[in-house]
């Protein structure tokens, strides 16, 4: 089986798609949509609530009544980002070995990373953004990716990899340098390049 690739606009390209319910109102998904893509594309901090309001068709008054703080709309950009990675990851999971649901990561990931409109990680670029560990975007994102070595590990031990939560890291540190390096490359040479790095990790874990 074959999870789908991408979003259906650039606001965070990982892998998966967003819910079409995502446990919000009709409202909250509009204000959501319109304030992704250009949080993805100019920054976050870039983006002000009113130019958000605007594209959104709202009033300050609908919007704060969804999103009291401009943050809290931010938190809720990511973590329906994260929760559309999420979605695809257990859904190979449900249907692939562990191997080849490592293998399925790396091929959607280098498409996206190598596709239009490409501007690195989301939760990467919310953690420049936000430096205060304490902060609730910063959060949002540092939870997505303790998910991602937490997930990778529970992949590799399902392999035989010896210290799997160490090679976790070094896997997510492959994922982050492919998202680096996607730009203007053939997304099957960064995913070609991805599974072979992952490859040897593993295979040297494993001994």
């Amino acid at each position: 089986m074959t999870a789908p690739v991408g979003l259906d606009h650039p606001a965070a390209p990982v892998v998966g798609r967003p819910r079409r319910d995502g446990g919000q109102s009709d409202t909250a998904r509009r204000i959501l949509a319109a304030a992704g893509p250009r949080f993805y594309r100019e920054g976050i901090r870039a983006v002000s609530a009113d130019a958000v309001m605007a594209d959104a068709g709202v009033t300050k008054a609908t919007f704060y009544r969804h999103f009291p703080t401009k943050d809290d709309l931010v938190a809720a950009y990511l973590g329906t980002v994260a929760a559309a990675e999420r979605a695809a990851v257990e859904d190979w999971r449900a249907h692939l070995a562990p191997g080849r649901v490592l293998e399925a990561y790396a091929e959607h990931l280098a498409a996206q990373a190598c596709g239009e409109g490409f501007r690195g990680c989301p939760f990467l670029n919310a953690v420049a953004e936000y430096p205060d560990p304490q902060h609730a975007v910063r959060r949002v994102a540092e939870d997505h990716r303790a998910w991602l070595r937490a997930t990778a590990a529970d992949l590799l031990a399902a392999l035989g990899v010896r210290a799997a939560a160490d090679v976790a890291v070094q896997l997510v540190m492959l994922r982050d340098g492919a998202m680096a390096a996607g730009p203007g490359v053939d997304p099957a040479t960064v995913g070609r390049a991805l599974r072979t790095a992952g490859e040897a990790l593993v295979r040297g874990a494993r001994g």
